[in-house]
């Protein structure tokens, strides 16, 4: 697909500048991301998405999704839809039938698809805009991808995180997996890892 769109005052709005290249990059971090829970890896790097998407988010579902994704964006993230269905073709959808879910604040996890015991895998994946990472409060993270506990610092976290997250682990293997994103950067939380303030 074209990694250009008309944007509605004419100008082009950018995409992956080389398409393939680009998402195998950003396909290797996240899988890089999501082997090593709390490890921040570069995404995004020269894409410019519709503000207020971050590039890390954006380059995430330029490289994941795809018509066969349900998505769900964040009202607050409204101004990038147009882009994001021309750039991946992913169909919006509700919020607990998006396999996607793009968001500034988190929903209420009942709100989200967890899977189910039959197909855990149908959980979502939550694409959450932060703050920043590397700064701020630190998360002890715990779990398969971790020889030992990890810290990770998230500026802009919701105060229910702790709880929230809880409850999300004590549903696996259903749940859904967490990727946070902030700028060009991402750090990605599986439902498989324990999260609790240090």
């Amino acid at each position: 697909m074209s990694s250009t769109a008309p944007s509605q005052d004419g100008l082009a709005l950018p995409g992956f500048a080389a398409p393939v290249a680009d998402a195998q990059a950003c396909f290797r971090a996240v899988l890089d991301a999501m082997a090593h829970p709390g490890r921040i890896v570069a995404a995004g790097a020269g894409l410019r998405p519709p503000a207020p998407l971050a590039p890390a988010a954006a380059a995430v579902l330029l490289t994941l999704a795809d018509a066969d994704t349900p998505l769900w964006l964040d009202p607050a993230l409204a101004a990038a839809a147009p882009w994001l269905a021309f750039q991946c073709g992913a169909p919006a959808a509700a919020l607990a039938a998006s396999a996607f879910v793009v968001t500034t604040a988190l929903p209420a996890l009942e709100d989200i698809a967890r899977g189910t015991d039959a197909v855990p895998e149908a959980g979502a994946t939550v694409i959450l805009q932060i703050a920043a990472l590397g700064t701020g409060p630190a998360l002890r993270l715990s779990g398969p991808g971790l020889a030992a506990p990890a810290l990770l610092a998230a500026e802009g976290l919701p105060a229910a995180f702790p709880s929230f997250w809880a409850r999300n682990r004590a549903l696996f293997p259903r749940g859904i997996d967490l990727l946070l994103c902030a700028g060009t950067r991402l750090a990605a939380l599986p439902r498989s890892v324990t999260s609790v303030a240090p």
